[in-house]
């Protein structure tokens, strides 16, 4: 059963929400709203627009600390700190689980738990401070319990990862970029499996599989990677 009671989570943001319904909503699960005859949405819309308030903050906040840095850098350095596993972990350190509405199918199998619900959460629960709030309340939650996750990448960058090395290992050898394709997707909506194999030259080098897109792919670089050494 879901923990309806915001007071402690409030409490630690140190926030008070004008709109208690739209801090309601950010944890409706739209399995949720299957199993209960009420005149409710779902999280999603306000996960689309934390989404974007998210991506605009950590643009900016990056934009200013870095004043030296390309765009190709800022990208990468974004793209590290906005992913699926980084909003996952601030959410799980939020407990934000514990307050979501789900169905009972969800919660038989760990839907409080699964990384990209959590992610979900976590942007639904911004989009919903931005709309009672506006952009600096959200850009203060962010950096209390974001970017505090990524004190070593802010100092001296991401990171490389499988797909970057891959990359430029291409681009150095071939003078041309990898080409990643979905071959499959299976599973339920709450745990959907991605698996993504890697061409060069039109030649499968890589394939890999995970909870997402990305995570796929950082898989399929992997195995490339080790085939051409």
């Amino acid at each position: 059963m879901p923990n309806n009671d915001f007071t402690d989570l409030l409490n630690h943001l140190e926030i008070k929400f004008n709109n208690p319904n739209l801090l309601q909503q950010a944890f409706f699960h739209r399995s949720y709203l299957n199993e209960v005859k009420m005149n409710i949405q779902s999280n999603e819309r306000l996960e689309f627009l934390g989404d974007s308030v998210l991506s605009l903050i950590v643009s900016y906040y990056l934009y200013t600390l870095k004043p030296t840095d390309s765009e190709g850098d800022l990208t990468n350095l974004r793209a590290h700190i906005v992913k699926t596993t980084s909003l996952a972990e601030a959410a799980e350190k939020l407990q934000l689980g514990k307050y979501l509405s789900l169905s009972k199918g969800e919660e038989i199998s760990g839907g409080r738990n699964n990384p990209q619900l959590l992610a979900n959460t976590y942007e639904a629960l911004l989009g919903s401070l931005f709309l009672d709030q506006g952009l600096e309340a959200v850009k203060k939650l962010i950096g209390k319990t974001l970017l505090p996750l990524f004190e070593k990448e802010l100092k001296l960058g991401p990171p490389k990862d499988a797909k970057s090395s891959l990359q430029e290992d291409v681009q150095q050898k071939l003078k041309l970029s990898p080409n990643y394709k979905i071959l499959s997707t299976t599973g339920p909506d709450h745990a959907k499996q991605f698996t993504v194999a890697v061409y060069i030259e039109g030649k499968e080098t890589g394939r890999g599989s995970g909870a997402s897109k990305q995570i796929a792919e950082e898989q399929a670089a992997k195995q490339a990677l080790l085939r051409n050494r």
